[in-house]
């Protein structure tokens, strides 16, 4: 029998030989824009394996929960540029995602999501739907039935996972017809057409001061629906329900005399369901919707 000591040893680097353990262990890198580049730098095995598509939709997959902050992108009056947040090596170059077109006049982001961007190009009455990463972009007219004359409007861009050549653009705003009503419709780039109008009420004390959506926020989007501030005379929440494609409106549940006083922001509440935050001098409230 041999002693201990006698035995033979393994190699320290034997199980970076296992492509299968070496795989789960590149896995767990960080999701920072330098980590697979310099893994690939390692050696040829390393290289084979994070350049695989295979592993790299895994390596998304894992990381989903938990993306980085690449940078955000700052409106201006007339156009849209990439602010990066990271330092190097790490950090994304400002040029990397160039504004695509010359607006001509005012420019308004409306949200991102999915990997897209939606911006309002408030001069052409037009809408751009943008891929940062890949440069594509979608123009599409305002279609008929939104107020032309105050172009308050919102919106929200969306695409399914597998999906990825085609998405939908959700549009609110005020009626042409009445003020006292918010209309929306959905286009879908599948067939390149807007869907008819749907609309609902809105509350309406004072005829000259309507409600309107709040432009100046982005949408939420809590399950398979999507939430949007309503101000003016009345403070509300506009609901679009993306499988019956119907809107409604929601109550907020604070009463609001001073906006100018306070903040107020919808939100997406701890734990999932539709949340609501109030900040006022004196206090903060946060507020989760049940549902019934």
């Amino acid at each position: 029998m041999s002693s201990p000591r006698s035995r033979p040893r393994s190699s320290a680097a034997a199980p970076l030989d296992d492509e299968d353990l070496l795989s789960e262990i590149l896995l767990r890198l960080p999701p920072l824009p330098s980590s697979l580049p310099r893994a690939s730098l390692a050696c040829k095995l390393w290289r084979r394996i994070v350049s695989d598509p295979r592993f790299l939709r895994r390596f998304r997959e894992h990381h989903r929960r938990n993306p980085p902050l690449l940078g955000c992108f700052v409106q201006t009056l007339y156009t849209v540029h990439f602010e990066p947040t990271l330092e190097a090596p790490n950090r994304v170059p400002q040029t990397r995602f160039p504004f695509p077109i010359d607006t001509g006049g005012t420019v308004m982001i409306l949200g991102c999501r999915h990997g897209l961007m939606l911006i309002f190009l408030w001069t052409r009455n037009q809408l751009l739907v943008w891929d940062p990463l890949t440069g594509d972009q979608h123009r599409l007219d305002i279609p008929p039935g939104f107020d032309k004359e105050e172009t308050v409007i919102n919106g929200a861009v969306l695409r399914a996972p597998e999906e990825a050549n085609h998405f939908q653009v959700v549009l609110v705003g005020n009626s042409d017809i009445k003020l006292t009503q918010a209309v929306a419709s959905v286009y879908s780039s599948e067939t390149g057409l807007w869907s008819n109008l749907v609309w609902t009420l809105l509350p309406a004390d004072d005829p000259h001061v309507p409600t309107m959506v709040y432009h100046d926020m982005c949408s939420v989007m809590v399950g398979n629906s999507l939430y949007w501030l309503l101000s003016g005379n009345w403070f509300g929440i506009l609901e679009f329900n993306l499988d019956r494609q119907s809107l409604s409106v929601i109550n907020v549940p604070v009463e609001i005399i001073d906006v100018g006083s306070c903040l107020l922001t919808v939100m997406q509440a701890e734990g999932g369901g539709l949340g609501f935050l109030f900040i006022s001098e004196n206090c903060i409230q946060l507020w989760k919707k049940k549902m019934v």
